[in-house]
């Protein structure tokens, strides 16, 4: 069977620490979309693991595969694989055949697009630079380079000779940057078919959907690994501040190769932080004072000494830094610290119907421990109509004012013990605010996260 692990909201959601949990009754995890931009920290005992691009379940020695959603960078590929062997640790990674490849000028346009876009006004998608939506580009408009075109030298100079000159002119005539070697056709050659070798050598290369197809028959259970979250789909997401890609469920399907019937008839978990937060501009309803650049409608009076612990917070922004530092809310690929706000229910409901949840992860409930209480954005007020979901246009969401709903919040406790005693053991406060979270998507709580590591998550089902 099939199990498709969904981020909820904005990404950051700790998909990969779940795809660890359950990794274990996995015989294959799959990651159908993104690249190198999606940040994944798995934790074993005193071991942490940050990815960017190889699945999660490398950790747990499952064979893993990118699948042809996904857009690779054989460089950062080649170099997590021989990071992970440097620690013991022996991954087992195929790559889908049609999934398109990353190249130098895709990072550099990337960076020079993002910084037009930025001075042209608040339209920048706060972009990690790796080249994903160039890429992409290049893929919808019929002139990407795939992974199969690695290990055949004619296609892949052919590929080459058609799309780098284009992109040397785009830099030069359009943007006015001098070109170097990322726009020259022969040493991204040599490169390129260098990294086909290695692929070949190693027996990577897949067709996806037939090698996906053929374990499912053989009996094996296969776990499809989203990156980013619902709120960022391409399609789904607050379009143009999103990713370029399919995080839904939807993308399962198209990224792998495996039909929605094969999909639909397994399990669909939704991975939900219980406050929110992201990285980039673009409107946050229920934000918290956010980050410096990114504080839209917020201004703060007197900046507080956030320097110190703070006990209790009392100003939006003292709260904000709370929850931030408590939380870790840095990128795991950026290091760029993230906006952070309440959980937002219209959000979660969106993707609750955009994917078919048939339950939820909870994780970061331990973030919020210490708060007197806590809010959550219930729901929207749009022309004096109450949504109960996302509008269609981001500038819609944007003038959404927010209605909130305020819980009791919870003592700070000892998390690993209560992990190990079960949903029962979480504070009372705590389980009134999952179960309403779980009650309006009506959806069952699979799991808890009080913490980092996979002990530390509360499992109360077990899909596969």
């Amino acid at each position: 069977m099939t199990v498709t692990i969904v981020g909820s909201q904005l990404g950051d959601e700790g998909k990969g620490g779940i795809v660890d949990v359950y990794g274990d009754a996995a015989d294959v995890v799959v990651r159908y979309q993104g690249g190198d931009n999606a940040g994944h920290t798995v934790v074993d005992g005193d071991e942490e693991y940050k990815l960017s691009l190889v699945p999660s379940g490398a950790i747990r020695g499952k064979i893993g595969v990118l699948g042809n959603g996904c857009v690779v960078n054989p460089e950062t590929l080649f170099d997590e694989l021989d990071a992970l062997r440097e620690r013991g640790i022996e991954p087992d990674v195929r790559v889908a055949a049609r999934a398109h490849v990353i190249f130098p000028y895709h990072r550099v346009l990337d960076g020079i697009e993002e910084d037009a876009k930025s001075e042209e006004g608040d339209l920048e998608a706060a972009t990690t630079g790796r080249g994903i939506g160039p890429t992409y580009e290049d893929k919808a408009g019929r002139r990407g380079v795939r992974v199969g075109d690695l290990l055949d030298p004619e296609t892949l100079r052919a590929r080459l000779e058609y799309v780098v000159p284009q992109k040397r002119a785009l830099a030069a005539d359009v943007f006015g940057i001098e070109t170097d070697e990322a726009f020259e056709v022969e040493p991204l050659f040599e490169q390129y078919r260098e990294y086909g070798r290695r692929l070949e050598a190693e027996g990577m290369v897949v067709n996806v959907g037939s090698f996906l197809d053929d374990a499912i028959d053989g009996g094996q259970n296969v776990m499809l690994e989203g990156a980013q979250g619902t709120s960022i789909d391409i399609d789904h997401g607050i379009y143009p501040y999103v990713t370029s890609s399919n995080p839904t469920a939807g993308g399962a399907c198209t990224g792998t190769g495996l039909g929605p019937t094969t999909v639909g008839q397994g399990e669909v978990i939704g991975i939900v932080k219980a406050y929110l937060s992201r990285v980039g501009t673009g409107p946050l309803p229920t934000e918290l004072a956010g980050v410096e650049g990114h504080t839209p409608g917020y201004e703060a009076s007197e900046s507080p000494d956030l320097s110190a612990d703070i006990d209790q917070p009392q100003s939006e922004e003292e709260l904000a830094h709370y929850i931030r530092e408590e939380g870790g809310e840095y990128g795991t690929v950026t290091g760029r610290a993230r906006r952070v706000g309440w959980l937002d229910m219209p959000m979660l409901r969106h993707a609750a119907r955009a994917s078919g949840f048939t339950g939820i992860v909870v994780n970061h409930v331990d973030t919020l421990a210490g708060l007197d209480e806590i809010r959550v954005g219930h729901s929207y007020t749009l022309d004096g109509d109450e949504l109960l979901s996302m509008p269609p246009t981001t500038e819609r969401w944007g003038e959404c004012a927010v209605n909130y709903r305020t819980f009791e919040g919870w003592d700070e406790q000892d998390w690993a013990a209560v992990a190990d005693e079960g949903y029962d053991a979480l504070p009372e406060t705590a389980r009134t605010y999952l179960e309403y979270v779980s009650d309006e998507l009506d959806v069952p709580i699979y799991a808890v996260g009080v913490g980092p590591g996979r002990e530390e998550t509360i499992v109360c089902e077990r899909p596969f």
